[in-house]
C-alpha cells in the first residue's frame, strides 16, 4: 500500500456544515431505502404465503400451502444463485464485513452493481423465506448512500468512511426505532473509534433515521412489552447463567456457520445449486415447522409471551433455526445473522426459564425478562456489539429492569464468546481474508502495509563474479556497508561486507548469509517484530515464490512508515471537526 495523500482541510466551520448537510442526505437517503427493503420483503413474504397470515388465510387450500412452502424457498434459492453467478462482479452476497473493510482501510465499497445486486437477491431471499437476517442487508443499503462520498473532495479528512458510518447508523436507528443503538453501532463494529469529527454526523444520520421512521412513518416497535420489574434479586444471577449458556450456543452457531461454506462449495460445485438445495432444505423442515421461516418476527414476539411454547418445541425450533440459518448463508443466500440471532437467542432464553421456572419450580418474573435476554446476550456474541444490544433493549422496553438484565447476560455472553471465539462474527470473517483485528485497530492497519512497498531504490546489489574491490568501491560511493549478493537467476545468494579480503577474488568467495529476508508477503507489523536486534544497512526483500531479489528495506525507513500510520490512526480517533 503506498503512503496516503491528504487533499486540503477546509475550514472548521465549512467542514462542519459539510459533515452535517452529509448526515442529512445520507441519513435520509439510508432510512428511506431500509424501509423500503422492508416493505418489499413484507410484500414478497405475503405474495408467497410465508407470512403467517397469508397461510393462515389460505388454510382452506392445504395443498397450495404446503405447495407454496417447498417450492418458494428452493426456486427462491435457484434465482439468487444464479444471479450472483452470472450478474454480480463480486459473485456473492455482500454484507457488514465489507462495510468494516471499507471504512477502515479508507477504500471505496465493492462495485455498485455488485452492492445493488446483493440488496436485491437480500429482498429475494427474505421474500422467499430463506432463514438469513434483514439487517445485514440493510446496513449494507445504508452504506451504499454513504460511499458516493468517495467522489466528493469537500476538504474533509476521512469523508467517505464517516459518510458509510451515517448510513450505517441511520439504517440500524430505522430498523429498531433506536437512534441511540445506531450511533452505538456505527462506533462499535464499523468506525471502532469515537472522534467528534465522526460522532456529530453520525449522530445527526442516526436521528434522522428514527425521525422518518418513527415520526413521518409511524413505524411500529419490533416488540412492545409491558413489565413491572424484576421480582426477585436471585434473578439477576440467572439471567448470568443463561449468558453463559447463550455464549456456548453463540459459539457453536459461528462455528457452524463458517464450517457450513466451505463444505458446500466442495460438495456441490454450482452456486445456484447450493442456493436451491438449502432452500430446499428450508422448505422441507417448514411443512412441519413453519416458524423457521423467514426472519421469524412473529415468533421473536410470541417468545415474550409466558407459555407460548413448550419445552419440547422450543428446543426443536433452537436446533432447526440454527442449522437452517448456518445452511442458508453459507450456501449462498443473500442475507445477515442479526436477525436469526435474535430469535434463536430469545427461543434460549424461552427455554432457560422455562427450565428454570416451570421444570425445577423457580418462581420468576416471567418469560420475557428470559427471552429479550437470552435475544441480545446471543446477538451481542455474534455481531461485537454489546453497547448496542443493551441499548437497544432500552430503547425498546424504556424500562431499566430489563435493561439491567440484558446487560448482565450480554456482559457474561461476550466475556465467553470473545475468550473463545473472538470479538465477532464479522471479525472472524475478516481474519480469513488476511484482517485480523485480535490484536487491535492499530495491529490490522500495520499487516495492511507491505514491505515491499517501501524498497530503497539506492540499495547496492552485486552479482557472484564480481571483484570484492569493484563492490566496494560501489558501496563507497553510494555510502553503503554491505551489497546483496545475487545469481544468474537473480536469486539472493547472501551479503558482502565491505572491509580487506585478502585473497578474495570473486565476492561471491566471502559472502555470508543473510541475517534476516523478508518476503513480498511480509507486512510491517510482522517486519517490525523481527526487526528486534537487527543491525544491518537494509533487509533484502524477496519473492515468495521464485525466491528472486526485489530490493532491500532500512530499519529506518520501516520505523518511520509505522510511525506515520500510528500517529495518522491517532489523529483520527482524536480529531475534532
Amino acid at each position: 500500500m503506498p503512503p496516503r495523500t491528504q487533499s486540503k482541510s477546509a475550514p472548521p466551520f465549512v467542514r462542519m456544515l459539510v459533515l452535517t448537510g452529509i448526515a442529512l442526505v445520507v441519513g435520509s437517503a439510508a432510512s428511506l431505502a431500509a424501509i423500503a427493503l422492508l416493505e418489499l420483503v413484507s410484500i414478497l413474504n405475503s405474495a408467497f404465503l410465508v407470512a403467517p397470515k397469508s397461510r393462515v388465510q389460505w388454510e382452506s387450500m392445504p395443498w397450495l400451502v404446503a405447495l407454496a412452502t417447498v417450492l418458494v424457498p428452493t426456486l427462491g434459492g435457484l434465482i439468487v444463485g444464479l444471479i450472483h453467478r452470472h450478474l454480480s462482479p463480486a459473485g456473492r452476497p455482500l454484507g457488514p464485513p465489507d462495510v468494516i473493510e471499507a471504512v477502515q482501510f479508507h477504500r471505496p465499497l465493492p462495485d455498485l452493481r455488485s452492492g445493488l445486486i446483493s440488496t436485491g437477491t437480500a429482498a429475494l431471499s427474505l421474500g422467499a423465506g430463506a432463514s438469513v437476517g434483514q439487517y445485514g442487508p440493510m446496513v449494507y443499503l445504508g452504506a451504499l448512500f454513504g460511499n458516493f462520498a468517495h467522489r466528493l473532495q469537500l476538504g474533509v479528512p476521512n469523508l467517505a468512511s464517516i459518510a458509510v458510518s451515517c448510513g450505517v447508523a441511520a439504517a440500524i436507528s430505522t430498523a429498531f426505532n433506536a437512534p441511540i443503538a445506531g450511533v452505538l453501532f456505527a462506533h462499535e463494529v464499523v468506525l471502532r473509534h469515537y472522534a467528534t469529527r465522526a460522532f456529530a454526523p453520525v449522530t445527526v444520520a442516526s436521528v434522522t433515521g428514527y425521525v422518518i421512521a418513527n415520526v413521518v412513518f409511524e413505524r411500529p416497535a419490533l416488540f412492545r412489552i409491558e413489565f413491572p420489574g424484576v421480582a426477585h434479586g436471585y434473578e439477576f444471577a440467572l439471567v448470568a447463567l443463561l449468558g453463559l449458556l447463550v455464549a456456548v450456543a453463540a459459539i457453536a452457531f459461528m462455528r457452524l456457520l463458517l464450517a457450513v461454506g466451505p463444505a458446500f462449495a466442495a460438495t456441490i460445485k454450482r452456486p445456484e445449486l447450493r442456493t436451491a438445495s438449502a432452500g430446499l432444505a428450508v422448505g422441507l423442515t417448514a411443512l412441519a415447522l413453519p416458524d423457521v421461516l423467514g426472519i421469524g418476527t412473529s415468533t421473536l414476539r410470541f417468545a415474550t409471551i409466558d407459555g407460548a411454547f413448550g419445552l419440547g418445541e422450543v428446543i426443536v425450533l433452537i436446533i432447526a433455526k440454527i442449522m437452517l440459518t448456518a445452511v442458508c448463508i453459507g450456501a449462498g443466500f443473500s442475507g445477515g445473522a442479526f436477525s436469526p440471532s435474535l430469535l434463536i437467542g430469545s427461543l434460549i432464553g424461552v427455554f432457560f426459564w422455562t427450565l428454570a421456572s416451570g421444570v425445577a419450580g423457580v418462581p420468576s418474573s416471567g418469560a420475557a425478562i428470559y427471552a429479550i435476554s437470552g435475544m441480545m446476550a446471543f446477538a451481542s456474541a455474534v455481531i461485537g456489539a454489546p453497547l448496542t444490544c443493551i441499548l437497544i433493549v432500552f430503547e425498546l422496553t424504556r424500562n431499566y429492569d430489563v435493561t439491567i438484565a440484558a446487560m448482565v447476560a450480554v456482559v457474561f455472553s461476550n466475556f465467553v464468546s470473545h475468550r473463545i471465539f473472538g470479538r465477532s462474527l464479522f471479525d472472524v470473517q475478516l481474519a480469513r481474508r488476511g484482517i485480523d483485528f485480535s490484536l487491535g485497530r492499530d495491529h490490522a492497519h500495520l499487516t495492511a502495509l507491505k514491505v515491499v512497498d517501501y524498497l530503497k531504490a539506492e540499495a547496492v546489489t552485486a552479482t557472484a563474479e564480481e571483484a570484492p574491490e569493484v563492490v566496494a568501491k560501489r558501496l563507497e560511493e553510494r555510502g553503503w556497508r554491505e551489497a546483496f549478493v545475487l545469481d544468474l537467476e537473480s536469486k539472493l545468494l547472501g551479503v558482502f561486507t565491505s572491509g580487506p579480503h585478502q585473497g578474495v577474488t570473486r565476492v561471491d568467495q566471502s559472502v555470508v548469509p543473510a541475517k534476516l529476508v523478508f518476503d513480498d508477503g511480509t507486512d510491517l507489523a510482522e517486519a517490525m517484530q523481527s526487526l528486534r536486534g537487527f543491525v544491518g544497512d537494509a533487509v533484502p526483500v524477496v519473492s515468495r515464490e521464485g525466491g528472486q531479489y526485489l530490493g532491500a528495506v532500512s530499519e529506518a525507513d520501516l520505523v518511520s512508515v509505522w510511525l506515520d500510520e500510528a500517529g495518522r490512526l491517532r489523529k483520527e480517533e482524536n480529531a475534532s471537526v
